[in-house]
């Protein structure tokens, strides 16, 4: 996890900052004007070089650096912490394109946030153009139920201890194959939906106590797919689910495109000059 606080030197400490959730094109005001931000109330708008950063108002000693290097360590503040942001990721990008922001990320003043947008311009300009029309939608492959199993085996020359360290090896090669028979599937399952996809990613797979699955999973993929070829898209998933029953697959989404966007190579909470 990472996140990024501004302090700007030689001026008044400032009490609260402007916590960015996402750059957008335009924002209607009134649309931000239903939309939570981090602190309860509605979002606001920066503009600058022909973009709108939407920022919540971000009391410093809550999402100050100091303050911030400690909530990252709270797990119940950091849940609270993503779902707000991501919930408003989530009605922008029912909006339109928008380019979302890493969780934590806080200026000092609103005038940071204009800085940053003119500094970024170009990039920001060609991660929304790659955006517009499309959306990104999640694959996600479990090993099939049933897969690394073995039939038992009826007592045989050896007696029982010997039947049953037949069965273990039998249940453990089973268990190797099914699994080894999985991740192929998977390799090819993201081929395929990655050349129908604009662009495709592999994330790691969670584990099985974040996925809430019974089994494990052994693709956790990413789409950026046109909206004029979801249906396609929808129905292969449905194609290689059936040629593949050695995983079960499971699409989601739409969701903010999250795993299309670049992220900047900056270390986490730095601190850095005015400009």
């Amino acid at each position: 996890m990472s996140s990024t606080v501004e302090v700007a030197a030689d001026r008044p400490a400032p009490v609260a900052g402007a916590w960015l959730h996402g750059v957008v094109r335009d924002a209607d005001p009134a649309a931000l004007a239903v939309i939570a931000g981090m602190d309860g109330a509605p979002v606001r708008a920066v503009s600058a070089a022909g973009l709108v950063a939407v920022v919540s108002t971000a009391p410093l000693d809550e999402y100050g650096e100091q303050p911030l290097r400690r909530n990252l360590e709270d797990l119940a503040w950091l849940e609270r912490a993503a779902r707000a942001h991501h919930g408003v990721v989530e009605a922008l990008a029912r909006r339109g394109p928008v380019v979302p922001a890493r969780l934590a990320t806080v200026h000092t003043d609103d005038e940071r946030v204009a800085g940053s947008l003119a500094a970024r311009r170009a990039e920001l300009v060609a991660t929304l153009d790659r955006l517009t029309g499309r959306g990104e939608w999640g694959v996600k492959g479990y090993l099939g139920p049933g897969v690394a199993t073995a039939s038992a085996e009826p007592v045989g020359a050896g007696g029982v201890g010997t039947a049953y360290l037949r069965r273990r090896r039998a249940q453990l090669t089973a268990r190797e194959e099914g699994q080894q028979a999985a991740t192929a599937a998977a390799d090819a399952v993201h081929a395929a939906l990655c050349e129908l996809a604009v662009a495709g990613r592999r994330h790691a797979p969670q584990d099985r106590r974040l996925s809430g699955a019974s089994t494990p999973m052994v693709l956790n993929g990413a789409y950026l797919v046109d909206l004029v070829a979801l249906s396609g898209f929808t129905d292969l998933v449905d194609a290689l689910g059936a040629r593949h029953p050695e995983i079960r697959l499971e699409l989601t989404g739409p969701w903010p495109a999250y795993s299309f966007v670049a992220e900047r190579p900056e270390p986490a909470l730095t601190v850095r000059e005015p400009w």
